[in-house]
């Protein structure tokens, strides 16, 4: 059975800092190419950052570049997102999501609120 299940979500002041786990069974972690995604309020859900299946390659949305750090661990069958300098429009539910050939595969989300 597929499974994704996003933690480490959670309450934080402005400017603090987060770090998110997606940990993955079920499929061989190691071929997939994983991305988190985020759904704030209202909004359509958006790319946050990605990663190749070997970690050799990420890519992130403009407004996280410099404070957001995609990494992964295949050992371990574990996607991270280090979230810094949080801001409170980085609220949201952020998701996990698996991709390789035609296979995709989401997590149920872990929820995010930077407020003070």
């Amino acid at each position: 059975q597929v499974q994704l299940v996003e933690s480490g979500g959670g309450l934080v002041q402005p400017g603090g800092s987060l770090r998110l786990s997606c940990a993955a069974s079920g499929f061989t972690f190691s071929r997939y190419a994983m991305s988190w995604y985020r759904q704030a309020p209202g909004k359509e859900r958006e790319l946050v950052a990605g990663i190749t299946s070997t970690g050799g390659t990420t890519n992130y949305a403009d407004s996280m570049k410099g404070r957001f750090t995609i990494s992964r661990d295949n050992a371990k069958n574990t996607v991270y997102l280090q979230m810094n300098s949080l801001k409170p429009e980085d609220t949201a539910v952020y998701y996990c999501k698996a991709r390789w050939v035609g296979s995709v595969y989401w997590g149920q989300g872990t929820q995010v609120t930077v407020s003070s």
